[in-house]
């Protein structure tokens, strides 16, 4: 009976360091998200650290001209595509449906400003109609989201401003132990003309900011996703254990 116990202890030890590997990472938006390098650069910071083996997950696999052919391109940005018509449309919900995520970054309303001027509070909505898609297919899940970077054309940033103050207080709302919503603020620090190629996509300069603000709300997810697989795995160890005995 013994030994049963500690065959059973080492195989929690084992699952227990397989979590990082386990956890996957949906970076989901619009162009911002799938045709940038921000996300080569977010992945390479992991590399140096207990965090390299997340798996990044999403349909898009396109690459965007970063010179990096080793970074995960997995991702789920959608170039031209406006937050209100993919909760309108539950296009989330096919594509969590496909590719599940622990740990979710969403970086959404540029388009909802720049194509059809939509009022904050739709764009608000629609949010809210994504998070929960996101609980319906992970309780648990981990959201971060993005007051989005500002523009270098038009006259659009007095509107992203709007925005971008809504939602924090917005997902102070929404937030949950169990599902907890950070936010990040691109716009801060991001000049909508210096740091963006064609005055909507970021450059290298914008990239690299972009990344480095993701990174620590990113590692915080990672964490608590990881810290919910192992009282999972810990709890289903007892009932192993109790059961042996």
């Amino acid at each position: 009976m013994v030994s049963f116990k500690l065959l059973s202890l080492a195989a929690l030890a084992s699952a227990v360091t397989a979590q990082n590997a386990t956890l996957r990472y949906m970076p989901f938006g619009d162009s911002i998200t799938e045709i940038i390098c921000w996300r080569s650069k977010l992945w390479n910071k992991l590399q140096s650290t207990e965090w390299k083996s997340v798996d990044f997950v999403g349909s898009g696999k396109t690459e965007n001209n970063c010179k990096d052919t080793k970074y995960d391109r997995d991702n789920e940005g959608h170039s031209g595509f406006l937050a209100i018509d993919i909760a309108n449309k539950k296009q989330l919900d096919g594509w969590l449906q496909k590719n599940p995520a622990d740990v979710i970054t969403m970086h959404l309303g540029t388009n909802d400003i720049v194509q059809q001027n939509k009022a904050v509070a739709d764009i608000i909505k629609a949010f809210t109609t994504l998070v929960g898609t996101m609980r319906t297919s992970n309780p648990k899940m981990k959201i971060v989201v993005a007051q989005i970077i500002p523009l270098g054309m038009g006259n659009y940033n007095s509107k992203i401003q709007e925005l971008n103050k809504a939602i924090p207080t917005w997902a102070q709302g929404l937030n949950a132990t169990e599902s907890p919503i950070w936010v990040v603020d691109q716009y801060t620090g991001f000049s909508g003309s210096a740091d963006n190629r064609d005055g909507v996509h970021p450059n290298d300069a914008g990239d690299t900011k972009m990344a480095n603000i993701w990174y620590p709300a990113v590692v915080r997810a990672f964490e608590a996703a990881k810290a919910d697989k192992v009282a999972a795995a810990a709890e289903a160890e007892k009932r192993e254990v109790k059961f042996i005995a």
